[in-house]
């Protein structure tokens, strides 16, 4: 005698048609977003090769320029002024760090002391750059971030991040934050810019980041040190903890007039990478370089294009816009760029990850069905399935009344 099906599997094959009666075009296979049609802050920073819009008078750009990618921009109105390949899709290097910086500093007081486990400096690439964080030593927050911005320490990010609730946890809210900020060429697989396969940025990516860095008093604070002291290693004969200098890699800073800072980077897959803001007669500019030909050369472009930036500002017409923050839309707001006070205001928790989501109801009951291991529902179970998809309303009201003794 053939198998009766069991009630489960009709309910589930129920639940899982129910989305295709109520709304058919609501079920497509989810997919990437289609690329848009005019590209992220304008349609010529979607042209290949050197975009620039010159009035009269206006200086040439400096010549022999090698970045595959670069940006000028006002970091006040977000005019860019002049752009090469702005969306080209490139390895970031530590430059990523300003997405970092922008995602979890908000989250913690500068004064706050974490102790350092030995989990939290594991799993840190070959070849990476240190600040050289101990296990089992203290360390105040705005420690670990001068790690971060002068040493570009791989090891600070890493503790920094099992702060936030974890490595993959950090990713996740850096790539939340990118979308935020729409910027669409960013796909982040490391919080520390690690060379990582499908990790990727743009010039006009890590300009966005910049510009919303820069609007937090203590990221400007800790990318313009040029110099501080590390706490270091406790003496086995004295027991006090000493300390050990460090500086900061940035070639620019204290040599470009007026530099603010931000950040540099370097990798054998992305070569050079840099990002550099500076302040001139109350006009703050923003310039990105992307792997140029030799690893001097993106500090020596960089300064070129500030040169150009401000000696054009008001002699080119925009190019492009550096785009705003995209609305919240009732989600979570993000990070408003203000760091904690400093009298031990404690972080806030770390936020959910959006891509630990949990599987629909429908999908659910489809898998619990699956698993208690019966043959299927059969040709009895099928036609009770057409049925029920006929009555549509009727059998929602069957489901709703079969349900009703396990609610309470």
């Amino acid at each position: 005698m053939p198998k009766r099906p069991k009630l489960a599997h009709l309910l589930a094959a129920y639940a899982a048609a129910l989305p295709l009666l109520a709304a058919p075009a609501a079920v497509a296979a989810p997919h990437e977003p289609p690329p848009p049609a005019v590209a992220i802050g304008g349609e010529r920073l979607g042209l290949s090769g050197v975009q620039v819009a010159p009035q009269a008078g206006a200086p040439a750009l400096p010549a022999g320029l090698t970045g595959q990618s670069w940006v000028v921009a006002d970091a006040t109105s977000g005019e860019v002024l002049a752009a090469s390949n702005p969306h080209k899709r490139l390895a970031p290097a530590s430059t990523l760090k300003i997405l970092f910086a922008d995602t979890v500093l908000p989250k913690f007081d500068r004064n706050l002391v974490h102790k350092v486990a030995d989990a939290e400096i594991q799993g840190i690439g070959a070849g990476s750059s240190l600040v050289g964080i101990k296990e089992d030593l203290e360390y105040k927050v705005e420690d670990l971030w001068r790690g971060v911005f002068l040493s570009s320490g791989n090891d600070a990010v890493h503790v920094l991040s099992h702060m936030n609730g974890g490595v993959p946890q950090t990713v996740a809210e850096m790539q939340a934050r990118a979308d935020a900020l729409q910027a669409r060429d960013t796909k982040v697989v490391s919080p520390d810019g690690y060379d990582m396969d499908g990790q990727l940025s743009s010039a006009y990516d890590l300009t966005l980041f910049a510009r919303a860095g820069l609007r937090n008093p203590d990221f400007r604070m800790y990318c313009a040190t040029r110099d501080a002291l590390f706490p270091g290693a406790v003496d086995k004969n004295t027991g006090q903890r000493g300390s050990f200098g460090i500086a900061n890699t940035d070639r620019l800073l204290g040599k470009y007039p007026g530099l603010i800072g931000v950040k540099n980077g370097f990798t054998t897959e992305a070569g050079s990478t840099f990002v550099g803001a500076a302040e001139r007669d109350g006009r703050t500019l923003l310039v990105t370089v992307m792997h140029p030909s030799t690893y001097q050369k993106v500090y020596d472009e960089t300064a070129a294009l500030l040169d150009w930036g401000f000696a054009a500002a008001d002699k080119v017409t925009p190019v492009g816009r550096l785009v705003d923050e995209a609305p919240a839309g009732g989600a979570e707001p993000a990070p408003t760029g203000q760091a904690g006070g400093t009298a031990g205001v404690p972080a806030p928790p770390p936020h959910p990850s959006p891509a630990a989501t949990t599987a629909p109801p429908a999908a659910a009951a489809a898998t619990t069905a699956a698993d208690t291991g019966d043959d299927g529902l059969g040709p009895a179970g099928w036609t009770a399935v057409a049925l029920a998809l006929a009555a549509g309303g009727a059998g929602a009201l069957f489901l709703r009344r079969r349900r009703r003794p396990s609610s309470g």
